[in-house]
């Protein structure tokens, strides 16, 4: 089964937490046991697992990216947000989750984050659930 759920993004770079509205699906669906991806149809967006208990650890990162990888840089492509597709492609567009006893499977302190790197944006995810 795959499951289309639509986010607003709210600034340029812009870590958002998704963890509560998969496991909401895995409820919604009656899920024990399987497998979850989630997957990002953009080129400039991209999901992520970090840390949850402390936000300016994703202020961090986005301030680390953009220092790394700035938008101002002078890339060739006309659009101008060359930086958020190489930040895609550094982070990734989808992630495969363990689900066990109705819960997905993540560390004490770790959420699902979609990111956004050329926001703001109504954005789409998919997630795939594989039962077992």
């Amino acid at each position: 089964m795959i499951i289309k759920k639509t986010i607003k993004t709210n600034t340029r770079n812009e870590f958002l937490d998704i963890t509560q509205e998969i496991q909401s699906t895995l409820r919604k669906h009656h899920i024990e046991s399987g497998i979850v991806v989630i997957f990002i149809p953009h080129t400039t967006a991209a999901v992520t697992i970090n840390e949850n208990a402390d936000p300016d650890v994703k202020r961090d990162i986005i301030k680390f990216i953009n220092d790394k990888i700035p938008n101002n840089y002078g890339f060739n492509h006309m659009e101008g947000n060359s930086d958020s597709h190489i930040k895609s492609s550094l982070f990734g567009p989808s992630l495969n989750l363990i689900v066990e006893s109705g819960q997905l499977v993540l560390g004490t302190w770790q959420s699902v984050y979609f990111c956004e790197f050329d926001g703001p944006r109504n954005r789409n995810y998919y997630i795939k659930i594989i039962s077992n």
